[in-house]
């Protein structure tokens, strides 16, 4: 009875769902209700243009008898530091791959929560590398991000609509030479284990209404597929698989940028010489034999058993013409 009792009364508290006892109907901004709507009327057919904002907000239970919602002050608030100064997000681009790295770019991200993520967006984009290449036979250039665009952009909206917003701390979004991290305040719901994220789950937001809210902008889905659309986006652009965890009272999502790792090399049964040839294409895009030759100290017979054996693996492609015009490039995925 008593589990029952709680699960009726649940949603009072969440804490996206109570009064901002301080504020009121004048810490809103009116715009951006209007912006929301547009969103929501493009992504969900939301038809709410002969409502007020005012009336808006009172549908989708953003302000209760006539009082806002800590959900609404955060989502559409004037100044939602004004009443949750924790509730911004810290941007670092590190030189280096640890913490203790001296520090390339920073930003403190503030403002409404649909703020939020677009400077945050903006952010990690400016601090990533777009590689750029032409294929030989094609006249188009193809770009490529360190990192799919759509996972970054999953992973930073999951951090924003399901952090705890009670807690100090703030979303923490850590840029290395080889991989991002996204740090969220927070906990999993009762049951959960980390090996839950990478299942089909149900959909439990830790803000019902924050996540509602983001929704029906078109920014996330309802049947808990955020996590799991992560790790196929990763897997498909030939990355290795996000690792989740839980660190004190943080819950962490760690990309890396590619799967050609030290250690996943060795597994494949590359030697050290492979293995330094694949961290030169990494860093300059190809490799000659000439080349090879020069890095690894070897000579020519040597380095071509080495390249035939790399490509054989799935590791290199062979670019270019016979003699001087032959290159190696990283493939996207190595064969299985």
């Amino acid at each position: 009875v008593k589990n029952r009792i709680l699960a009726i009364h649940k949603k009072e508290l969440y804490f996206d769902g109570q009064i901002c006892k301080e504020a009121s109907i004048n810490d809103i901004d009116l715009d951006k209700v209007k912006e929301f709507v547009k969103k929501a009327k493009e992504a969900r057919k939301f038809n709410a243009y002969r409502l007020s904002p005012k009336s808006i907000l009172n549908k989708l239970r953003l302000i209760r008898d006539g009082k806002v919602t800590n959900a609404c002050i955060l989502l559409f608030g004037k100044n939602p530091q004004d009443y949750f100064i924790q509730a911004s997000i810290k941007c670092v681009r590190f030189n280096g791959i640890d913490i203790t790295s001296d520090m390339l770019d920073f930003k403190d991200v503030e403002g409404d929560l649909f703020t939020q993520v677009d400077d945050a967006e903006k952010f990690i984009f400016n601090n990533i590398a777009k590689r750029a290449w032409i294929e030989e036979g094609k006249i188009e250039r193809q770009e490529r991000w360190d990192y799919p665009p759509e996972a970054l952009r999953e992973a930073l909206i999951n951090a924003i609509a399901h952090r705890d917003y009670r807690a100090s701390g703030k979303i923490q979004i850590r840029i290395y030479d080889d991989r991002i991290e996204f740090w969220n305040a927070g906990k999993l719901p009762e049951g959960w284990s980390i090996d839950t994220l990478r299942r089909e789950h149900n959909s439990e937001p830790f803000n019902p209404l924050i996540f509602k809210i983001f929704y029906l902008a078109g920014f996330v889905e309802e049947m808990g597929s955020g996590t799991n659309k992560i790790i196929e986006l990763c897997k498909d652009y030939g990355l290795p698989e996000p690792e989740f965890g839980i660190s004190g009272n943080s819950i962490f999502i760690k990309i890396r940028k590619d799967i050609f790792t030290d250690d996943y090399l060795k597994q494949l049964g590359l030697n050290e010489r492979q293995i330094k040839a694949v961290m030169y294409v990494k860093e300059r895009g190809r490799i000659t034999n000439k080349e090879y030759q020069k890095v690894c100290n070897i000579s020519r017979q040597m380095a071509t058993i080495d390249l035939k054996d790399l490509v054989d693996k799935g590791i290199f492609i062979k670019t270019g013409k016979a003699g001087r015009g032959i290159a190696y490039q990283l493939t996207k995925l190595p064969n299985k």
